[in-house]
């Protein structure tokens, strides 16, 4: 069902929206341009730390860097630390990880009626996210842009 149009004053989302992760582990398999795991400092040191290493031994063995952004290697593959349909460093995963699916780019009506709910089955599952806690989760993504 495609998100109902709201007026240009607030957004589509703005009496929340219902999602419910269903831990299928599909947000960490590659969808071509949608493969890549962006980083930033706090990211590789949190990631470094779940699987006790050094940042700089964290960046050099499982990172690759292009046009001044870091990213997890392979990102035509799926995750890395993808275990089955589980997280392998769920407590050090990135903030992309943390705050998906609430993405600026997921947030237009589009974004989430084709791209999300296309392939994420918690999607209209659970209890409704208010729209506080989605523009809590969009801030991060925007304060997560400054940092490194």
């Amino acid at each position: 069902m495609a998100p109902e149009r709201k007026s240009s004053a607030e957004p589509w989302w703005s009496k929340g929206v219902r999602f419910e992760c269903q831990g299928s582990g599909r947000c960490c398999v590659s969808r071509g341009k949608y493969g890549f795991v962006y980083l930033n400092l706090p990211d590789r040191k949190r990631m470094a730390k779940a699987l006790g290493l050094s940042t700089a031994e964290f960046t050099r063995k499982h990172c690759d860097k292009s046009d001044g952004w870091v990213y997890l290697k392979g990102p035509a593959k799926d995750c890395q630390f993808l275990e089955g349909t589980r997280c392998g460093v769920y407590e050090g995963r990135p903030m992309q990880c943390r705050t998906w699916p609430f993405w600026p780019e997921n947030m237009t009506p589009k974004g989430w009626s084709v791209e999300v709910a296309s392939y994420c089955p918690g999607v209209g599952k659970g209890p409704v996210v208010p729209a506080e806690t989605i523009r809590a989760e969009l801030e991060l993504h925007h304060e997560w842009e400054k940092i490194d």
